[in-house]
């Protein structure tokens, strides 16, 4: 018997209709430490990262809420990293968003001079 609880639910007679061949992480997989093994060479982002640039006042966000890095003079982070946590759905449209806001910042700004 397995010892984590999924692996004795799906061990259940109640599921033996339901239930085909394991493909993952397979049989051969039986200890926790083994089934920690496989999570951590196996799990993945689904390239939606967020958070690495997050804004807030806390000391450790790195934008403010004009997306203006902390410190660092005419340098705004536009896109998911400035999100503290993910969100429950998709990235893409909280994403569109910020850049939208992005956009209503700058245009209400007084345009920066060119230097030479």
């Amino acid at each position: 018997m397995r010892p984590w609880i999924i692996g004795q639910v799906l061990q259940a007679s109640a599921f033996q209709t339901f239930r085909g061949e394991e493909l993952f992480p397979g049989t051969q997989v039986e200890q926790l430490d083994e089934i920690a093994a496989y999570i951590r060479d196996t799990a993945d982002t689904l390239y939606h990262p967020v958070g690495t640039c997050k804004m807030g006042n806390d000391p450790m966000a790195v934008v403010n809420s004009r997306l203006q890095v902390h410190s660092i003079q005419g340098l705004r982070v536009v896109d998911a990293s400035i999100m503290p946590t993910i969100v429950g759905g998709n990235t893409n449209a909280p994403t569109i968003m910020i850049a939208e806001k992005a956009a209503d910042l700058l245009m209400a700004e007084e345009p920066t001079p060119v230097r030479n």
